[in-house]
């Protein structure tokens, strides 16, 4: 999941959030706890020494965002910064910069190459406390009586390892963890219904040549290239062993087949970012591409009709391309620093940042807190998938949706066990980046 820094899938300037006042008490409370070191343990001395330490949370905008990090640090009463990079460069500061970062915002893969890399150390799950109520996706891989599928890397594969210093990943839970899952979706299509004539459910659709001019694809090589199997194999034009680790025939097949269609002038643009991917869409220069969710409801706040496909699996084919993002600790942390680095942990799973990403869109990992933070329309509308009790807002208190809308793909369920494969690192990623510069460039 990439956005620039200066971009994010539903972030906006945290003075907004006061229009909504979704904490009900809960900010007095937790301040007074943590005074009390009824949140913490500690004595209550460690209210009084934490005033002074600053946690830096480095990461994509659409899951670093402003105004979570200044209500954890109202909460907790230290101070928490949030800074913003996109996917490669977030890495890149991770593993050549590690003590420049407190707490790393990963998805799986990342998670998978930062732990081989040495510069993570585990997280204990002893120290979580909401551990036990985090949905079994993450626990055990499945959800429903659905197997969780393991096309790509899922959360469940790069989130343990045996020892907290440990550079493998292992298979099932532990008492350490590589990440602490925090906000995760299930990614399609998104298109102009108004512009397209037909309802669309198939990924095929993206590259339909009825739509040459109208199309656009995410300019990331690791999800853009997922996207691009998703159309090729709804198609029948491209077998693949596993989507998620192509082999380097599987890569070039595609590469190929994305040159050829964009020398044919089928796509219209390529894009990097939320905002031009909803204003692309906005405009009707675009008319169908792969989107986030959250991008579809931005270019519907704007009274532009846009939909966001249902890519039900069936077939052996289609599904959502699922992705997921948490917190690792920096190996560097320790002492009281460390101690708090776990408060902050456990904030984000007590349920007002789950509440929050919930009104653009995303999952947390623990539905249960987050629930006790949105109203039961909100709730009925985002997870449960029905028509809207009334008119739906987004963090900021923005009118996103109607009385009666229901939100694209169904409840929280039905587009979970939906998803067929995970963003991903191949084992051929180094070859995959070249061969997409090669289409950039075509």
């Amino acid at each position: 999941m990439t956005k620039n820094d200066d971009q994010s899938r539903g972030s906006k300037p945290a003075g907004a959030l006061s229009r909504r006042t979704v904490l009900k008490g809960a900010a007095a409370a937790a301040g007074a706890a943590a005074g009390s070191g009824a949140i913490t343990g500690f004595p209550t001395i460690w209210a009084q020494e934490i005033k002074d330490i600053e946690l830096t949370h480095v990461g994509v905008s659409y899951s670093v965002v402003k105004a979570i990090g200044d209500q954890a640090s109202k909460d907790l009463g230290f101070k928490v910064t949030m800074q913003n990079l996109d996917t490669s460069a977030a890495i890149n500061r991770f593993i050549t910069q590690p003590n420049s970062v407190d707490i790393a915002d990963v998805e799986g893969w990342q998670a998978k190459l930062a732990t081989r890399r040495g510069v993570l150390q585990g997280i204990e799950r002893a120290r979580i406390k909401q551990f036990d109520n985090i949905l079994p996706i993450f626990t055990r891989g499945e959800i429903e009586g659905h197997e969780i599928p393991r096309e790509g890397i899922s959360p469940y594969e790069a989130m343990y390892i045996e020892e907290k210093d440990a550079t493998e990943l292992h298979e099932g839970v532990t008492d350490w963890m590589t990440f602490l899952p925090q906000v995760y979706n299930a990614d399609s299509i998104g298109y102009r219904p108004d512009l397209v004539g037909h309802e669309v459910t198939e990924w095929k659709e993206l590259i339909d040549p009825k739509f040459a001019g109208k199309a656009a694809i995410l300019d990331v090589p690791a999800i853009g290239i997922m996207d691009a199997a998703l159309c090729f194999e709804s198609a029948g034009l491209i077998s693949y062993g596993n989507k998620g680790n192509m082999t380097r025939e599987e890569i070039d097949q595609t590469i190929d087949k994305l040159i050829e269609l964009k020398r044919a002038g089928h796509f219209r643009a390529t894009w990097t970012t939320f905002d031009q991917s909803v204003n692309l869409m906005a405009a009707g220069e675009v008319i169908i591409q792969s989107m986030w969710s959250p991008a579809v409801a931005a270019v519907r706040v704007k009274e532009v009709p846009c939909v966001y496909a249902p890519v039900n699996k069936k077939n052996g084919k289609e599904g959502y391309r699922g992705w997921c993002n948490g917190m690792a600790l920096m190996g560097h942390l320790e002492g009281k620093k460390l101690d708090a680095a776990y408060e902050y942990l456990n904030w984000y799973l007590s349920g007002w940042q789950g509440a929050f990403v919930a009104r653009y869109g995303y999952y947390s990992p623990v539905p249960s807190t987050a629930k006790e933070q949105l109203s039961p329309a909100e709730w009925a509308y985002w997870y449960e998938g029905k028509p809207a009790p009334e008119p739906i807002m987004d963090p900021y208190g923005v009118p996103m949706e109607p009385e009666g809308a229901k939100r694209d793909g169904g409840s929280f369920i039905e587009r979970v066990t939906n998803i067929s494969c995970w963003n991903t690192l191949m084992d051929e990623a180094a070859y995959m980046n070249k061969r997409w510069n090669e289409f950039k460039v075509a």
